[in-house]
Parts: C-alpha cells; structure tokens; sequence
C-alpha cells in the first residue's frame, strides 16, 4: 500500500446503536448531532459521519428532511466533509436507508460490505429507567435480526453511488466482507481508491483484537491491492484498537456512535473529546493530522460544491 503523508481522523457522532438513557451527553436530537459533529471537527476530525435521529424521542429514522437539516447545518458551520449513512438502523430497508445520500448525494456515505448478526441487545439491561417506551424494545429486539447486505442490494449501492459521484467507505464488519469487496471492484463496481473502514467488535461481527486487525490489512493487501482504510471499535475496544491501526498505517476513527466512554468509567461528554484523545496519541505517534481539504484530495473525493445541501 502506499503511505499516506497524513491520517485522516473520523468522528461517527450519534449512530444507530446507543439510545438516549445510555449517557447524558449522547446526541440525540438534530440539534445535538449538528453540534457534536462541528466541535468534532473543531477538535480535529476531517470527517463526520451522519446519522438521523427523531427530534421527538431520539429515534433512528430515514427522513430525508431531517437528515437534510442535520447536513445542511454542519456545511454552514464548517468544513468537514459529511459522511452521510446507508447503514441507517437494521429495520429500515434498502430504499430507505440509500435515499438520504440519493438526494443529498454527498462526497461520501457509508457502504455496508456484507450481511452481519449486528446484536446490541445487551445495552438493554444497562438501563435502569428509561427515557423513551422504544429504547429497551428496540435493543432487545437485535437478538434476532440480521443487518442485511446482499450482493444485490451492495451492487445497487454502489451503481447509485458512481452514479452520483459519490465514494463509497466499506464498512467491514467481518474478514469475509473483504472478498465481497474484492469480487465487486473485480466487476468494475467499486472505483479507486478503495476506502474500507474496519469496525471491530460486534457481537456477530469480527472480535476486537490486535491479531485480527493484522489479518484483515493482510487480507485486503492480498485481496485488493493498493487501498485506503480506517479502523473503529466498539466499546471499550476503541482506543486500544484505533491507536493500533495508526500504528500500522490506517486512519482513525472515533465517536459516540461507537463508544460512550473517554476511558474506563468515565462518560465522554462529546465526540470531540475523543477527537483530542485520539489526536493527541497520534501526535505522540508522529503523525500528522489531515484537515478536510486533505482529506478530500486522500479520498478523492468530488468536493463539498457538488453536494445537494
């Protein structure tokens, strides 16, 4: 792979994991996720990635307006390049969660690699009272679903994606999801550079350990070839994880959206908070930190002048 001069640091602000009784400082409303996303920026990420939330209860929904609000507002208020989700929640369908980024067509949007068991039912029991009726349902209700990705759906993905010049991250929840990668760009699908974002830690997904990361740069090297990646992990994983990549040479990335925690027992009270941290053991690394301009010419991406919002 060739080396990057600088790392691009990404924050995932909200997600469609954590509910709001999980932490006081979640971001949980449009007008949270706008401001979590632009004092990460401020802190140091180059990146934000966006999902939507009901400002009513917090919900994940696939509104386009309300994602347009949250987009729109972080493009007034800086520079970061906006990361718009195709992930959604698990219980949205492929409309829904591709219809955001086909009317917004942002400079990049996520790019989910394959089917995952994605659970998170065991959140449920870490709330005690809950703020909203759907929190505890929601969560318990993962214990049976598949986060569905299928090579038709991937293929529509990615043929709407060119389509619209927008550059797909892969999000790679497991070592299989590199050879689906691998067969789509073989097909002329997937345009270079190819940007995989590794996301440890899932209950059904790849465990979070410094062995398998090794595994999947590896596997992708061979896979692949030249590429771009990142890596992201959920819980207490995070850090150990992501330092651990920008050691190897990958790109970080932080959030609420992956963990609630700035260290063991101690809530983060924003995405930016874990933008320090992770900038500063980057900088005690050597490295330097991309800004979004940067960041664009990394990822070649088409520039935030040819979004629509």
């Amino acid at each position: 792979m060739s080396k990057q001069s600088k790392i691009i640091i990404t924050a995932a602000v909200t997600g469609a994991t954590h509910t709001p009784s999980l932490s006081p400082y979640f971001p949980s409303t449009p007008d949270q996720i706008i401001e979590d996303a632009v004092k990460a920026h401020e802190a140091g990420a180059a990146v934000v990635h966006v999902h939507a939330r009901d400002p009513k209860d917090g919900t994940p929904t696939p509104d386009i307006n309300i994602m347009r609000e949250i987009v729109s507002s972080i493009k007034k208020r800086c520079n970061a390049v906006v990361c718009i989700t195709t992930g959604g929640a698990v219980w949205m369908s492929s409309e829904q969660r591709l219809a955001p980024a086909v009317e917004l067509k942002p400079e990049l949007a996520s790019c989910n690699a394959g089917s995952v068991n994605f659970v998170f039912s065991d959140l449920a029991s870490k709330i005690k009272d809950p703020k909203f009726d759907w929190e505890i349902p929601y969560l318990k209700r993962t214990h049976e679903l598949v986060f569905t990705n299928t090579f038709t759906g991937l293929e529509y993905y990615l043929n709407t994606m060119n389509e619209h010049g927008i550059r797909p991250e892969f999000e790679v929840y497991d070592v299989g999801m590199v050879n689906n990668i691998a067969y789509l760009k073989e097909k002329g699908l997937v345009r270079e550079p190819v940007y995989m974002q590794f996301v440890m830690g899932i209950l059904g997904g790849i465990p979070a350990t410094v062995d398998n990361l090794v595994y999947l740069v590896k596997t992708a090297r061979e896979q692949i070839g030249d590429f771009v990646w990142s890596c992201a992990a959920a819980g207490k994983a995070q850090f150990p994880l992501v330092a651990a990549g920008l050691a190897m040479g990958g790109n970080a990335r932080v959030g609420l959206e992956d963990n609630l925690y700035l260290k063991p027992g101690v809530l983060a009270k924003s995405s930016a908070e874990q933008v320090i941290q992770i900038r500063e053991i980057a900088e005690r690394l050597g490295l330097e930190i991309a800004n979004s301009e940067e960041a664009r010419q990394i990822l070649a991406l088409k520039g935030s002048d040819k979004v629509n919002f």
